[in-house]
Formats: structure tokens, C-alpha cells, sequence
């Protein structure tokens, strides 16, 4: 059976890093069966679904290479959901209620103190046609839970959590649809993954036990249910959920110089016993994929390891990955001078200016002013060639007998007016002849 999942959102926000990683792996577990990925955009709440963010998802997924071998919109798929919904009336499998949110309350408190568990007590099933034609008579709609069934274990083997049971006596039918006909999430996702044939569904641990009562739902519509996975969510670096964690849009990881490879490469491991590092190669994430790496604890996100994991990233990328992205005129041999110095792209760019100057002067001791001034006039004296720092500084501790430190800083800081840097050897033919005699006062 060929493997097919699915990234459901709803488009009443941003994603932000939690929703990109359940897309990741999604995508991982597809790719690595040679499968098939979905985008289902769940926009049935009408007020509150935005265009510009199914517009933003569709950027979001696209710019981390995320793309999906199709997609789904919710709000066209209503009278599939209603053809699904009858057949369920039919069969008994979702009844009318009429409680409000204060009398379902109400009974939960009386059901607590009685140290029962606070589900609901079914009581709408005892109302007879009459009844409801009353109610109706009196404008009262109805909402439409699903009838679980209490007598069967719900039971099922879960791709990271393992064996799963969930005991239904002890779970409240849940509700479907509301009063004013509009669908609440879990039935048209189900019928939803009928019909795309989705196989697997890979979600965070916050669906467990909406997938026990799902179950069943599979089951009432006569379908085979997809096998499931439940992973540990995110937490931030300081042990608990982080607000800031939702903020972590896609937009504001651009603007901070994060590159896909690298968010890919921290959350495709994220959680697992596998290591995190900069794995440029997706190919080499994907077959790596395995939900039996997947750990039970929270997984920690950590901002600091995702700037460290990008610089790593940056280290590996190739000049036709990042030319558009480079200052003009800086060319390969400027960025594979640079690269290894960078941790984000845009920091090319202070050092391109290092390169084609004007740099500020350094001030230096007499004494290494003096040595500067003399490096000046032995590169005078040298062939200019790719070779040239190794020649300048080999002819300069011949002549003076400086090494080490004391050899190499005062031209660094002459020549870049930095302590630190990229390799000299590659640094000095990119900043030429003339501009190198110019810093050195030759």
C-alpha cells in the first residue's frame, strides 16, 4: 500500500515551528516510503479562516521545501460531510442535544462531587420525536454529538507511544457539529481521510485521545482507520511551554538569517535519539527517518541550537545556492573565502566591505607599526599570485624572525582591521595589490 499522509492546518494564523515540524515529518514519512504528502487547509470556521494565511502556509511550505503532492480545502468538501452526516443519523450514530454550556457544566460538578466521571450523561437520548419537535417549534437547534460505543475496548498500537487503550465508558460522545451547522474538527477529519486515503496520520500527543473516539468513527463509516502516531510536543529551552515558542513564524525566522536547510535539519531530529547536527542533505534526513527514534519526553526547542545548527548549514552551501543573496561583485572565490566565518548569510556583507574596503586604520605600537610598514615593501617586492600570504609571511620571519602571533596579528589587523577572521591566504588575493600595499603603507 503506497503511504500517504497529510499536514491538516487551519488558516487563522501563522504557522509557527510546532505546525512546521508535524508538517516535516509528515513529508519525512511520505519520502521515505516513496509516498505521497497532503495539505488539507481545514477552513470550516468561516469567521475566522483567512485567505492570506492559506496564501502564507502555501509560501511557508514552499520555502522549506516542503511542497505537496496535492491539497484539500475543507469548505468545498461540505457536501461530502453532509452525504457522511446523514448516513450517520440514519444508523444512530449521532443524536441531538440541546444543553447549554452552563447546564453541561453544571453536571459535570454534580458528577465530580458524586465521584463519578464528569462525562456527558446522554440524557438527549431519552428525548422523544415529539420532544424535539417542541424544542424546534420553540427555535432550539440543536447540536449533534457522536454515539460512542461504551462495550468495546478502544484499543490501538501507536507508531512512538506504543500499545494504546482507551476504556469508552469512561470518554463523553463528542460533539460533531454545532447548533448552527457548522463542523467542529474531529468527524470531517475523518471522513476526510477516507476519502483521500490517507495511511498514516503522524500528530502531536495533544490528539490521543481525540484519536480513541476517532476510531470508532472510521469504524461507523465502514473504513479501514490509517495507522497513528502521536509525538511529544515542543517545549522552550526553560522546561516549559514558551509563549514566545508560538511566535517562532516563518517571517520572523527569515528576518533573523534562518535558513531552511537548517530549521529542517534541527526539527527532522528534534526529539529523537538521533544526533541534531547541520545535515544539509535532505536525502540523508529522510532515510534516517524512523519513528522508532522517537522519544516519550517533551522535545526542547532551543533558539540558540537553531542559530548554532544554521551556521553549520551556512558552512556547507554552495555559491549557486546563495549567489542572489550575496553583495554585487562578490563572486565563488569570496564566498568560499568567507563562508567559514559566517553564521548567517546577510553577515557576508561586513565582510565583503572588509574586503573591497574603505576599512578604519588600526592603531598600533611603534613596533608593529614599524613591522606593518616593512611587510609593505617586501609584498612590493613579491609576484602577485594566490600564493602571495604564504610568500609575504615566510619572507617576513626570514627577515625579522617574528612568528606565531606576533607575526601574523599586526597584518590581520592592518590589512582587515580585525583580530579575527577568514584565512589570510585566501582573504589577501581577494583585497589585491594596490588596496593591500595602501593598508600595510607601502
Amino acid at each position: 500500500m503506497t503511504t500517504v499522509t497529510r499536514f491538516a492546518p487551519s488558516p487563522t494564523g501563522l504557522l509557527h515551528v510546532g505546525n512546521i515540524r508535524t508538517a516535516l515529518h509528515n513529508w519525512m514519512l511520505a519520502r521515505k516510503d516513496g509516498g505521497r504528502f497532503l495539505l488539507r487547509i481545514d477552513d470550516t470556521d468561516a469567521e475566522r479562516s483567512r485567505e492570506d494565511y492559506v496564501e502564507a502556509i502555501r509560501a511557508d511550505l514552499v520555502w522549506l521545501g516542503l511542497v505537496p503532492d496535492g491539497e484539500e480545502r475543507q469548505s468545498a468538501r461540505s457536501a461530502l460531510y453532509e452525504r457522511e452526516f446523514a448516513r450517520l443519523v440514519a444508523d444512530g450514530r449521532v443524536y441531538r442535544c440541546y444543553e447549554t454550556a452552563q447546564e453541561l457544566d453544571l453536571k459535570r460538578k454534580v458528577q465530580l462531587g458524586r465521584g463519578l466521571p464528569p462525562i456527558y450523561d446522554r440524557a438527549a437520548l431519552a428525548l422523544s420525536e415529539a420532544d424535539h419537535a417542541t424544542k424546534a417549534s420553540a427555535g432550539e437547534k440543536p447540536h449533534w454529538r457522536f454515539l460512542l460505543d461504551r462495550e468495546t475496548p478502544i484499543t490501538w498500537t501507536d507508531g512512538i507511544r506504543g500499545a494504546q487503550h482507551f476504556d469508552p465508558a469512561t470518554m463523553s460522545d463528542p460533539v460533531v457539529r454545532r447548533a448552527d451547522g457548522s463542523w467542529l474538527y474531529m468527524l470531517p477529519s475523518v471522513i476526510d481521510d477516507i476519502a483521500m486515503g490517507i495511511t498514516q496520520v503522524l500528530r502531536g500527543e495533544d490528539h490521543v485521545s481525540n484519536t480513541a473516539a476517532q476510531l470508532q468513527m472510521f469504524t461507523a463509516l465502514g473504513a479501514e482507520p490509517p495507522s497513528f502516531a502521536h509525538e511529544a510536543l515542543l517545549v522552550g529551552a526553560e522546561g516549559k511551554l514558551s509563549k514566545r515558542l508560538g511566535s517562532l513564524g516563518m517571517a520572523d525566522l527569515r528576518e533573523s538569517g534562518i535558513e531552511p536547510e537548517a530549521l529542517v535539519a534541527l526539527l527532522a531530529r528534534l526529539g529523537t535519539s538521533q544526533p541534531v547536527e547541520p545535515v544539509a542533505d535532505r536525502g540523508a534526513l529522510v532515510a534516517s527517518f524512523d519513528l522508532a527514534t522517537f522519544g516519550r519526553a517533551p522535545a526542547r526547542f532551543d533558539e540558540a541550537e537553531l542559530h548554532r545548527i544554521n551556521a553549520g548549514i551556512v558552512h556547507q552551501l554552495p555559491f549557486v545556492r546563495v549567489a542572489h543573496l550575496l553583495p554585487q561583485g562578490m563572486g565563488e572565490a569570496a564566498w568560499e573565502a568567507i563562508r567559514p566565518n559566517l553564521g548567517h548569510i546577510g553577515e557576508a556583507a561586513q565582510w565583503w566591505q572588509v574586503v573591497t574596503g574603505p576599512i578604519a586604520a588600526p592603531a598600533l605600537e611603534a613596533e608593529d607599526a614599524a613591522f606593518v610598514r616593512e611587510a609593505g615593501a617586501v609584498l612590493a617586492s613579491l609576484d602577485w599570485s594566490d600564493e602571495v600570504w604564504k610568500a609575504l609571511t615566510g619572507a617576513l620571519k626570514d627577515k625579522t624572525g617574528r612568528k606565531g602571533k606576533a607575526l601574523f596579528l599586526p597584518l590581520r589587523l592592518a590589512l582587515t582591521a580585525r583580530e579575527h577572521g577568514p584565512d589570510m591566504a585566501a582573504l589577501l588575493p581577494l583585497i589585491g595589490r594596490e588596496a593591500a600595499l595602501a593598508r600595510l603603507g607601502g
